[in-house]
């Protein structure tokens, strides 16, 4: 498969992070953005200060506002939030040719649905040849040129490996991979988490709460991937225990520096009202909890999350609830 030329669906940070990677690269990018001043101020001056302030953008990245011009791309790839996923694929969808590959590269569950991003880009935009890129990447880091590795999934091995080839780049390595649950599930659930982490670090709850935190939490990741037919080197490598590392390991972390505000007693209506960027875990929380009851497993830290943002317990309440679990066997 020829990759030269990639659409890219979202002016975010993650989204224009990619597009100066895959300049890099040599590819030709168009990167779709919400916003016209974001499409103006990347054509102009080459810059995207809202959402990736301090970085100097490839002056070869043209923004645009309309879909045409990302489907008519070789790849394209699609990052928005992830609760926006369905009507961006839903407007790209006229424009869009049967067969070309969609990478999917938001991480999260369908709030309303509570179905993985792959099931939503099928409904949405049949005919695309889809594909999940997911793992342990700030998006400031990988725009700067830091090294990462992240994980590809796609069904077809010939068209995974070509897209791995085709969108990676000397300090972005993508690892190929079928299992498409396994790596979507990682991505999803690891900021459910990483708002729990946050929360300790916030409570000031020590270094050793926030390790048992992030082991346990990996253990629900692990229950709920292999009752939905994850492979277990899957919720182990970068998409899954590598991304939850990252994500509950920095205050760069949306996700983890909001749980932080919220464990220092900030009110969660103000936080995410001095944030431009979508917090995901939010979002997320909900549709893991109708997973965990339809699949019959516990989840009783993601459970805490979804109480703790929607009212529904107190911070404290919610520890003390967790902490005075019957004591049971380490699975």
């Amino acid at each position: 498969m020829q990759v030269s030329s990639v659409g890219i669906v979202g002016g975010g940070a993650w989204g224009t992070a990619l597009a100066q990677t895959l300049a890099l690269a040599g590819r030709n990018v168009v990167l779709w953005a919400y916003e016209p001043d974001t499409i103006r101020e990347i054509n102009e001056h080459h810059l995207n200060r809202n959402y990736l302030p301090g970085v100097s953008l490839e002056p070869g990245i043209r923004a645009t506002g309309k879909m045409a011009d990302i489907a008519a791309q070789d790849v394209v790839l699609l990052v928005p939030p992830a609760q926006n996923l369905r009507a961006v694929a839903s407007e790209l969808s006229p424009h869009f040719s049967a067969g070309r590959p969609a990478v999917i590269c938001a991480k999260g569950i369908e709030r309303s649905s509570g179905k993985l991003m792959g099931d939503v880009l099928a409904e949405a935009l049949p005919g695309a040849l889809p594909a999940i890129l997911s793992g342990p990447s700030f998006a400031a880091d990988v725009a700067r040129g830091l090294p990462a590795a992240v994980t590809l999934a796609c069904a077809d091995e010939e068209i995974g490996r070509s897209l791995a080839e085709g969108l990676g780049y000397r300090n972005l390595r993508i690892y190929w991979s079928s299992d498409a649950i396994g790596v979507q599930l990682g991505g999803a659930i690891k900021n459910v988490l990483a708002i729990a982490a946050g929360i300790v670090d916030g409570k000031q709850l020590g270094a050793s709460a926030h390790a048992a935190l992030i082991a346990r939490g990996f253990a629900e990741l692990r229950r709920l991937g292999e009752a939905m037919g994850a492979r277990s080197e899957t919720l182990m490598g970068l998409s899954g225990l590598g991304d939850l590392i990252l994500t509950c390991g920095s205050p760069k972390s949306r996700n983890m520096s909001l749980g932080r505000a919220l464990g220092e007693g900030q009110n969660l209506e103000a936080i995410l009202g001095q944030r431009r960027a979508v917090t995901e875990g939010i979002y997320t929380a909900e549709a893991v909890s109708r997973l965990a009851s339809k699949f019959d497993v516990q989840m009783p830290i993601c459970q805490a999350v979804l109480d703790i943002v929607s009212g529904e317990i107190t911070i404290d309440a919610a520890i003390e609830s967790l902490l005075t679990r019957p004591m049971k066997s380490e699975i």
